[in-house]
C-alpha cells in the first residue's frame, strides 16, 4: 500500500510534464527556419500555391493557435501526417520506435555489464593496475564521439576483418523480416522460429550495440567506482569487516547501499539514449525512430520530430517512475 501511494502521487505530475515538454518543444520546432508549404510544392511553386497549401495546413494561423490544434488532435489520437512519408506519424513511430528501443535497450545493457564490474572491482584498490585501466577508460569513453567510434568499428571489423554484416539496416537484403509481434526483431525472430532471421539480426545488431555500450559504460563506471569507494570506506563496513563477515557479504551489503546512485546514473542513460542514439543509427542505417526525427528537422516535418519528442518524454517518465518504485523498494525511507 506504501509504493502505490508513492505510486500514486508520482502518477498526478506525469500530464504536466509532457504537457510542458510538448509547449517547449512545439516553439522551438517552430523557431527552424524553413517553410513545409514550399518545400512540400518546390521551388518553382506558385505563391498563390503556397498560400493556399498554407491555408490547408494551419500555417496561417499564429503559433498559439497551431499549437491549440495540434493540442486537439493528439487528444482524439493524431499526431499528424508526414508530408516526407505521406503516412500518419503515429503509424511511422510504432514501426520505427521498436527498432531504436531493441538498439538502445541491448546498448545500455552491454554498458552495464561493462561498467558495473570493472567499478566494483577497482573500487577495492584505487591505486591499483584495474583501478588506472578503469580511470583511463572512463576518461576516454567520455570523450569519444559515438559516430567517430562507430566509423572506426565498421572499418576494423567489416572492411578489415569482414566479420561482421554490411552496416545497412538490421536484417540482410535477401532475408525477409519475420512477422511483427513486438518490433523488436530478436524476439519476433525466436517466435517465428526463424533462426536465419535471428542470425542476421545479431550480426547486424553487433556492432552499434557495441558503439553505445563502450560509449555510455564509462559514466556507470565512474559513479559505481565513486559509490563502492565511498560504501567501502564507510563506518557499516568497516564495521563488518571487524566483526568478521565474509568478503561477500560486506561487497553486497555496500553494493545495495550504493544501489540509487548507480540506478541514477542508468535511467538518465536510458533517456538519454533514445535521442543520443540518433548519430549511430544514421551511421548503420538503422531506420529508427531518431533518424526519422532527424530527417523531420531537416526538411521541415514538424510532426515526426513532436511525435518522437511525445513518445521519447513518455519513455523517460515512465523509466524515472520504476526507477522510483525501486528506490522504494531499495530505502523504505524514499515512500514515506
Amino acid at each position: 500500500m506504501r509504493i502505490i501511494g508513492f505510486l500514486g502521487h508520482r502518477l498526478l505530475f506525469i500530464v504536466p510534464q509532457l504537457f510542458g515538454i510538448l509547449l517547449v518543444s512545439f516553439f522551438l520546432i517552430k523557431s527552424i527556419p524553413g517553410d513545409p508549404a514550399v518545400l512540400m510544392l518546390g521551388p518553382m511553386a506558385s505563391a498563390d500555391a503556397v498560400a493556399g497549401l498554407r491555408t490547408k495546413l494551419g500555417l496561417d494561423h499564429a503559433l498559439p493557435v497551431q499549437f491549440w490544434h495540434f493540442l486537439v488532435d493528439l487528444v482524439h489520437g493524431d499526431l499528424g501526417t508526414s508530408w516526407q512519408t505521406t503516412r500518419p506519424v503515429l503509424e511511422d513511430l510504432l514501426q520505427r520506435f521498436p527498432a531504436t528501443l531493441e538498439l538502445v535497450t541491448l546498448g545500455l545493457l552491454g554498458a552495464i555489464l561493462i561498467g558495473v564490474p570493472l567499478g566494483i572491482a577497482s573500487a577495492f584498490n584505487e591505486k591499483g593496475a584495474l583501478a588506472r585501466v578503469a580511470g583511463l577508460y572512463g576518461l576516454t569513453a567520455g570523450s569519444l564521439p559515438d559516430f567517430w567510434l562507430a566509423l572506426v568499428l565498421i572499418f576494423v571489423f567489416y572492411t578489415v576483418l569482414q566479420v561482421v554484416p554490411a552496416p545497412l539496416g538490421r536484417l540482410d537484403f535477401a532475408i525477409l523480416p519475420p512477422p511483427t509481434v513486438t518490433g523488436f526483431l530478436l524476439l519476433d525472430s525466436i517466435i517465428a522460429g526463424d533462426w536465419q532471421a535471428l542470425a542476421s539480426a545479431l550480426g547486424h545488431l553487433c556492432l552499434p550495440v557495441l558503439t553505445l555500450s563502450l560509449i555510455n559504460a564509462g559514466p556507470i563506471l565512474k559513479m559505481t567506482q565513486s559509490t563502492m569507494d565511498r560504501m567501502l570506506q564507510s563506518d557499516f563496513s568497516r564495521y563488518e569487516v571487524l566483526s568478521g563477515l565474509p568478503h561477500g557479504m560486506v561487497v553486497r551489503h555496500a553494493l545495495r547501499n550504493a544501489l540509487p546512485a548507480v540506478v541514477t546514473i542508468i535511467s538518465v542513460l536510458y533517456g538519454y539514449l533514445l535521442g543520443g542514439a540518433v548519430l549511430v543509427e544514421i551511421v548503420f542505417s538503422w531506420g529508427g525512430a531518431g533518424q526519422y526525427a532527424v530527417q523531420g528537422v531537416l526538411n521541415s516535418d514538424i510532426y515526426p520530430v513532436l511525435g518522437f519528442v511525445l513518445f521519447s518524454a513518455i519513455f523517460s517518465l515512465v523509466v524515472y517512475l520504476i526507477v522510483d518504485i525501486v528506490y522504494a523498494a531499495i530505502d523504505p525511507r524514499i515512500g514515506r
